[in-house]
């Protein structure tokens, strides 16, 4: 079987239970975004710790399955964002005490726990147990899946400058534009489909979405790059790890959410963007 090949059944496989688990919503859905965030911690850390290290022990592990085990049973947004803060804290401060190597390799940890954790609870309280969290996440990947899309196409197609050769030489101005633009349409076409009456402030939404699902590609990139790295893991064939196929998705996740929470609240943001 081609790599293409593999790279199609992987994609759609992982689509359909995606989709599938996003229309349950609710604990099948803070399922999936518990499992994400051990794998995107367990990736990091796979790449960003010397292999002779030792690290911190089981700290971090331990402190993220404490959240996990939050996240799963449905605490509110403010215990969660208060567990993340401590976790990053006292990561820190115990990697702090010890040499210089050390304190660098926990550094990376606690950065890698922020990032995990905030990923996994961006999505699942975005999407919540109603209609307005269904819309929303939908919303979100509609705007990212066609910005890969469309940045990939018109990338090649137009091809171009590069746009940061130093950290993703393979992508280009043309394709960011692209990717911008489809981001937008896709958006705005979910939302047109769902009802949803303020186009233009989604339109604009959907464009910080797309801009930030970028961003969030080319720092996972820098990361890989930092620590010499082509994939961040190879659990899905075709595909690398799952940092690689959900870096831009959780940035944006998270700048949806933090839209959402200023629109309504820290517990339903969706109700903001998508009132019921």
């Amino acid at each position: 079987m081609s790599n293409l090949q593999l790279r199609v059944i992987s994609a759609v496989v992982l689509a359909v239970v995606t989709l599938g688990l996003t229309w349950l919503g609710g604990l099948p859905f803070r399922l999936l975004c518990a499992a994400m965030t051990i794998l995107i911690f367990y990736e990091w850390t796979r790449m960003c710790r010397p292999v002779a290290a030792t690290g911190l022990g089981l700290l971090p592990e331990a402190l993220l399955l404490v959240f996990v085990g939050a996240l799963v049973a449905g605490l509110p947004a403010s215990w969660l964002l208060l567990l993340v803060a401590v976790m990053v804290v006292v990561t820190v401060l115990v990697a702090s005490m010890h040499q210089t190597s050390m304190h660098q390799t926990g550094q990376w940890d606690a950065s890698g726990l922020a990032y995990a954790a905030i990923s996994g609870l961006s999505l699942a309280l975005l999407r919540d147990g109603d209609h307005s969290g269904l819309v929303a996440i939908l919303f979100l990947f509609a705007v990212v899946w066609a910005t890969d899309i469309a940045a990939y196409f018109v990338g090649r197609a137009v091809g171009g400058p590069k746009l940061a050769p130093s950290i993703s030489p393979g992508k280009t101005q043309s394709g960011a534009l692209g990717g911008a633009v489809g981001g937008v349409v896709a958006g705005l076409l979910l939302a047109a489909a769902a009802g949803a009456g303020n186009l233009a402030v989604l339109g604009v939404v959907a464009l910080v979405l797309s801009l930030v699902s970028q961003a969030g590609d080319l720092f996972e990139s820098w990361v890989k790059r930092r620590h010499n790295r082509k994939d961040s893991g190879r659990l899905i064939p075709g595909h690398g790890g799952v940092m690689d196929r959900v870096d831009g998705l959780v940035a944006a996740a998270f700048a949806l959410y933090v839209i959402g929470w200023i629109s309504a609240t820290v517990d339903h943001p969706a109700q903001g963007l998508f009132p019921a």
